[in-house]
């Protein structure tokens, strides 16, 4: 049992970075400038695994001002605005204000290895693709019950404003409509909820689509 459960913990450690709610709203301009309003909280336990490799100094989730300031050095079209956390017992809270200069600066901070998000067109008709999961992973039951343990009451919301009308649509990356527990909408500001729990475990992954 000690084994089995050893296990189990070595296949969800590489999800740890993911299990948190997070609250993302994006502010487009039509010069593809704007403003990240990211608000995120984590579990203190989950802060604390971050620490079992020695690596006390190196958080793997961003949960200081420094850890922010360190990372957007290295990224010269976005800059931290403001930056503000607080422990309500449980959860560690997390509130960063950004701007960005360019549409492929606010990519580099979301996405730095360029795996999980593709941009095509131009600041003022273009499309962005977002992918939260990316599915594929091998079904286990007691991986699955541990990961439900862990994102219980967590979720994702990534909202965009755009200087027009735009869309959001959500597949899978397969390119079929994706319609679990989604709001689709069109306008000025489009947004998309989803529970954590369902982006850890959707088996044919998740994409949102902005257009505009």
């Amino acid at each position: 049992m000690k084994n089995k459960l050893l296990t189990i913990i070595i296949a969800v450690l590489p999800l740890l970075c993911s299990c948190l709610g997070i609250n993302a709203d994006i502010v487009l301009n039509r010069d593809g400038s704007g403003t990240v309003d990211l608000e995120y909280r984590i579990d203190r336990s989950l802060d604390s695994l971050g620490r079992l490799d020695g690596n006390e100094r190196w958080n793997t989730i961003p949960v200081g001002r420094a850890d922010f300031e360190r990372t957007l050095d290295r990224l010269p079209d976005i800059k931290l605005l403001s930056f503000s956390s607080r422990e309500d017992g449980k959860n560690l809270n997390i509130s960063v204000r950004l701007e960005f200069s360019s549409i492929q600066g606010l990519l580099a901070f979301f996405d730095a290895a360029g795996q999980r998000s593709a941009f095509t067109g131009n600041p003022s008709s273009g499309q962005l693709i977002f992918t939260l999961g990316r599915g594929g992973r091998i079904k286990n039951a007691d991986l699955d019950s541990l990961i439900a343990g862990i994102s219980r009451g967590y979720s994702v919301t990534i909202s965009m404003t755009f200087p027009g009308e735009g869309n959001l649509a959500v597949r899978d990356l397969n390119g079929n409509p994706f319609n679990a527990g989604v709001n689709i909408s069109r306008g000025r500001k489009v947004s998309s909820t989803f529970p954590l729990y369902d982006i850890l475990t959707e088996n044919d992954g998740i994409n949102l689509v902005f257009s505009w």
